[in-house]
């Protein structure tokens, strides 16, 4: 993959369109499907390009990131090991105790309606833990 020569001046937005474009097969397509979807379970999502290269997703908090990888892209979520994953959709870092992540190979579909509740609940945990420091603080 081609990397930017730079990166000053540019948007997370606009970084991970670049990244998009990029990538100009399967996983580009893929990760502009996922974008979307993130998108549409919270129009208030923040973009963000961090770790020198890695498009993220937050709200109150990171939701998930978007890597791409030769066979996959790959979904990480910051916290999912504590959110409800009744469609199973997570099928990576399943061991750990903080993130798990979604991999997603050519071809695959991952299922759009479990995946933006799966985005929902992440925002939903990240909100309550910003509550609860915030009644701490008072």
């Amino acid at each position: 993959m081609k990397k930017s020569d730079s990166t000053e001046g540019q948007s997370a937005s606009e970084l991970i369109d670049q990244r998009i474009a990029e990538l100009g097969d399967w996983r580009g397509e893929t990760l502009s499907r996922m974008r979307q979807l993130i998108k549409e379970a919270d129009p208030d999502v923040v973009e963000e390009w961090k770790w020198m290269g890695t498009p993220v997703w937050s709200h109150d908090g990171i939701i998930c990131t978007g890597e791409s990888y030769k066979s996959i892209v790959k979904l990480t979520f910051a916290k999912g090991a504590s959110l409800e994953d009744p469609a199973k959709l997570f099928n990576s870092s399943l061991d750990g105790n903080v993130r798990r992540a979604i991999d997603i190979h050519e071809g695959e579909e991952v299922d759009a309606d479990a995946f933006k509740e799966l985005i929902r609940a992440a925002i939903a945990l990240n909100t309550s833990v910003v509550k609860a420091r915030q009644r701490r603080a008072k």
